[in-house]
């Protein structure tokens, strides 16, 4: 038999309920989301659909309107039915995966399950999305058929968003039924799998909520400050910007009580049990309902003045009084800010001398003695602790992985001196000659495997390639500063940026000529992408906008008109070079970005897709092609007469309004429905395997062979195409959606997409867009608002409206 998800269900419609729901119907998935009967109906409501569906349909509309969008396009909830689990119970016959997501109650769960299993046809799968409930508990009593099908898959919140999917094998859950929801969650939800244990809290949760306890029991012991707390672990660390403390009121402070409590009752024999007791100033803030930003206020707020001005404020705890925000710092944070790698952050950090440093060493000294003992309690091997922690609490490092980078040797020399108990299982190691928990040879990853006292190769997803991987492998042909030009298998090659945002600078222009040459000698393809981190991370934030104000400010328009001319070679040819060029984007693709993805051949997109065009904030215009392609991808997605005979005004007034008014996608599903993607272009779910599939697709043009498209003349709007804009422009500006600069840069902005003095339905070769964008550019750089939208973007990271 194949197994397929032609319709799952979804039973619980909160936030964890709807983002799951949302995320099948982005998966292509029909859903059915249900919820209970509400239980003070009216009698007069009693046999009303929508009185019954009460709590449902909120939950539903709430998924919709929910910030950040748990829908990738508002089109999938198309695929969402509502119902309750009294009138619509049957629907789950139709199921071929139940997820359950109700309240962390046993009893409520075990009485849900046995409706369900009354009602499922057999082979369904049932799963439990309990965050710490044993499945031993939940599925007692139960036939051994619907033990066999069932499973837990703990999603992390926003479901969307977050990589983490945590897959918890019940006793006698069958093989290919843990192997099928493990390929599908990778493949179809982009999920990051790990395998956890049936132990309180599974993975991430147990070794992310014993950090957070044992951090507030510290700061109260040792005299720090909340501020001070999350200045140290914050991105120094490789932790999220809201560190600590602003995580906890992101999460809500009444879940993490309860899963701190969950773990406290239910793991007797944990050595740092103690940790899980809170301080007392966070039991009475429960007491006060300062959950965070749920309820306004957490351990941080914010208030208005009467002149509408905010106030961040935060909690002292010895008072429980609100006072203002001052933004601390310490020596070896303000001194890791100067490091050009994570690596040399996290070292000038953890061997500081000053209080922040002696803090962050102790509690990164904590969490190693903890994620060690937790092998193979919970987890078998370091690598499900370290996945779980990146995956699920945004980390860019976990334990094993920041204490191979401080270096183990040197932290437990640290630790006995300091009294310290030292992991047996690491102890162990360390006097067999092993020295680190990762090492690399060949190109091929390996992690020390506690129970086999040996190095085995990390598992990868046969779908997965790693530049990283290729580079130790020396398989890089071209590197400098800037950019790469990597081997990645079967003669495909993989050009590379690295520089902050992978912003495109000169010397990536001249890599990407470089490696054009040396694919078109060497290769049968070239992939565009990078393995940059961060969440969402950026394939390109758009071009170095530093170098272009310094040309704008000294005046070279010479030397500014010929960087844009050899960006534009370089695109196009991309564009028609003789071999296959697919983009791999994901993340923020902004502007220069943005326009090396549409030069390509084709796209491979990762869901999570912020694209768009957006110099007009800056007060430029695309001038890498961007006018010129985007509008080509309008009018190519159409037949050639189709296009000659169809009405471009439907054509032209949407692809122009993308570049004036800087419209971004928030997804890939948008991106497309934008127009940056067209149909013969590819989203993929999860990011890690983004570019071996950029390669696949590579090989199968390839295969097909592969011939470069002809160079043909675009039909243009032309003056008609002008017109409509002025037209649309002189409502914006009465309407004050836009400024007068705005309008000025957009007229002109028009002038070149529409291909300039030509009537409408003219033929202009793509040569001539090119040029009317680079004189554009240019003259807009003459500007001094827009010389001023430059350097306040500069400045601040936040665009000026002049």
């Amino acid at each position: 038999m194949i197994r397929k998800i032609r319709k799952a269900a979804v039973i619980g419609s909160g936030i964890m309920g709807g983002g799951i729901a949302a995320l099948l119907a982005g998966a292509g998935v029909k859903v059915q989301l249900l919820d209970i009967v509400p239980f003070d109906l009216k009698e007069e409501e009693k046999n009303n659909p929508a009185a019954r569906n009460r709590i449902v349909k909120a939950g539903f509309d709430g998924a919709l309107a929910a910030t950040p969008a748990l829908f990738y396009s508002k089109k999938d909830a198309g695929l969402i039915s509502i119902g309750n689990l009294e009138d619509d119970i049957q629907t789950l016959a139709e199921c071929d995966w139940i997820v359950e997501v109700v309240v962390e109650n046993l009893k409520i769960k075990q009485e849900l399950f046995a409706k369900i299993e009354k009602v499922r046809k057999p082979g369904s799968i049932v799963t439990s999305n309990t965050s710490g409930i044993p499945l031993k508990d939940i599925s007692q009593g139960f036939s051994k058929e619907f033990k066999e099908h069932f499973m837990g898959t703990h999603f992390f919140n926003p479901v969307r968003y977050m990589h983490l999917l945590e897959l918890i094998p019940g006793a006698d859950t069958l093989p290919e039924v843990l192997d099928f929801i493990a390929a599908f969650g990778e493949k179809n939800l982009g999920k990051g799998i790990v395998w956890a244990k049936d132990t309180p809290n599974f993975v991430g949760n147990r070794i992310g909520i014993q950090g957070i306890g044992a951090v507030a029991k510290a700061m109260i012991a040792d005299g720090l400050t909340i501020p001070e707390v999350d200045a140290i672990f914050g991105s120094a660390l490789g932790r999220p910007k809201t560190a600590i403390f602003k995580t906890v009121d992101l999460v809500g402070l009444d879940t993490v009580i309860h899963v701190c409590k969950n773990s406290y009752e239910r793991c007797p024999d944990d050595e740092q049990r103690d940790a899980l007791v809170l301080p007392d100033f966070i039991n009475k803030m429960a007491e006060k309902k300062w959950f965070g930003n749920k309820t306004q206020g957490g351990f941080y707020k914010t208030e208005l003045t009467p002149e509408w001005k905010k106030l961040r404020k935060v909690l002292n705890p010895s008072t429980m009084e609100y006072e203002d925000l001052t933004r601390p710092s310490f020596p070896c944070i303000d001194e890791s800010k100067k490091k050009p790698t994570l690596k040399e952050k996290i070292n000038c950090v953890l061997n500081g001398e000053d209080k922040g440093g002696k803090f962050a060493w102790k509690m990164a000294a904590n969490s190693f003695q903890y994620a060690a003992n937790r092998v193979p309690e919970i987890a078998d091997t370091i690598i499900e602790i370290d996945n779980s922690m990146k995956w699920g609490y945004n980390f860019e490092m976990g334990p094993f992985e920041l204490w191979d980078t401080y270096g183990v040797e040197k932290a437990v020399e640290r630790m006995k001196k300091e009294g310290l108990a030292v992991p047996a299982n690491v102890k162990a190691m360390l006097e067999k000659g092993h020295t680190c928990f990762y090492k690399l040879e060949n190109g091929i990853k390996y992690f020390y495997d506690f129970a086999s006292a040996s190095y085995k190769a990390v598992p990868v997803s046969k779908n997965a390639v790693s530049i990283a991987a290729a580079k130790g492998n020396n398989k890089t042909v071209l590197e400098n500063k800037s950019a790469s030009l990597v081997d990645i298998g079967d003669d495909v090659f993989c050009v590379e940026f690295h520089t902050k945002m992978n912003a495109i600078n000169a010397e990536i222009v001249d890599t990407i000529g470089e490696a054009l040459d040396y694919v078109d000698k060497n290769g049968c393809g070239l992939v565009i992408g990078n393995q940059a981190g961060g969440m969402p991370g950026a394939f390109s934030a758009g071009a170095d906008l530093s170098f272009v104000s310094k040309l704008c400010h000294d005046k070279k328009y010479a030397e500014i008109e010929a960087f844009l001319k050899k960006a534009q070679d370089g695109i196009q040819r991309t564009k028609y070079a003789s071999f296959p060029v697919v983009a791999a984007p994901y993340g923020m693709v902004l502007g220069g970005g943005c326009e090396t993805c549409l030069g390509a051949d084709r796209i491979v997109a990762h869901s999570e897709l912020y694209m768009g065009l957006v110099e007009i904030g800056v007060g430029l215009l695309p001038a890498g092609g961007g006018c010129m392609n985007l509008w080509k991808k309008f009018i190519t997605a159409l037949p050639a007469k189709t296009a000659k005979d169809n009405n471009l005004a439907k054509l032209f007034v949407p692809a122009f309004m993308n570049v004036a008014m800087a419209a971004v996608s928030m997804s890939a599903a948008q991106a497309r429905e934008n127009g940056y993607l067209n149909q013969v272009d590819r989203i993929v779910y999860n990011r890690d395997n983004l570019i071996g599939e950029a390669k696949k697709e590579v090989l199968k043009m390839v295969d097909d062979g592969y011939a470069p498209p002809a160079k043909q003349p675009l039909i243009v709007m032309g003056d008609a195409g002008q017109g409509m804009v002025n037209t649309e422009l002189f409502n914006m500006l009465n309407g004050k959606f836009l400024s007068e600069y705005d309008a000025f840069l957009a007229k002109r902005i028009a002038f070149v997409m529409s291909g300039g003095e030509v009537r409408a339905g003219s033929e202009v070769d793509e040569d001539t867009i090119l040029k009317l964008e680079r004189e554009a550019f240019v003259d807009f750089c003459k500007e001094e608002k827009t010389m001023a939208r430059i350097d306040q973007m500069l400045k601040t990271g936040k665009p000026l409206r002049n």
